[in-house]
């Protein structure tokens, strides 16, 4: 079986909003990048729809800094659930197992990675390879919630695969 890089929703209206994103980019872009040298598919989901994202509307776009390629896969997607009527699946159809990046981390990462494992794929969710914002009204900071989804993922129970959680500098290399 196959690896796959998925990246979900780096676009650039984003970046700027969640906790460290043109870090995070760039971090993405570097494993990407290493990715690509040991010949691992790179997908990029990108939410449209909604009154953030609607096609074509300024900032929507993926972001640059990723550096994607035209031999990489693009897909859109217009739930927070990365497989939801994506195509994502078919996508996947020689992976065994899914590097997993992106934002936002409560939301699109944390419904992707729940829906890769149910669909017996086992995911790498990279532990500095997502982002969020900070949650005032639970008083939780992004990275206190970067933190208990890496823990609480890794330690969930499912019936198809299996989630690990492991460095950016620690995959592909």
């Amino acid at each position: 079986m196959k690896t796959a890089l998925l990246i979900v929703d780096m676009q650039e209206v984003l970046i700027p909003v969640v906790w460290q994103g043109p870090e995070l980019a760039d971090r993405i872009a570097e494993l990407a990048d290493r990715a690509r040298t040991n010949g691992v598919q790179v997908i990029a989901l990108q939410q449209v729809g909604g009154p953030m994202f609607e096609p074509g509307a300024p900032g929507t776009e993926l972001s640059r800094r990723l550096r994607l390629r035209p031999e990489d896969t693009v897909i859109r997607k217009t739930a927070t659930d990365g497989f939801y009527e994506s195509g994502l699946h078919q996508a996947l159809e020689d992976a065994g197992t899914i590097v997993l990046t992106g934002v936002g981390t409560d939301y699109c990462v944390d419904a992707t990675v729940r829906a890769a494992v149910s669909r017996g794929f086992d995911v790498i969710l990279v532990e500095d390879g997502h982002s969020t914002v900070p949650d005032p009204e639970a008083g939780l900071t992004a990275e206190q919630i970067i933190a208990r989804h890496n823990r609480i993922l890794s330690n969930a129970v499912h019936p198809g695969g299996t989630v690990k959680v492991r460095p950016a500098g620690k995959i592909f290399t």
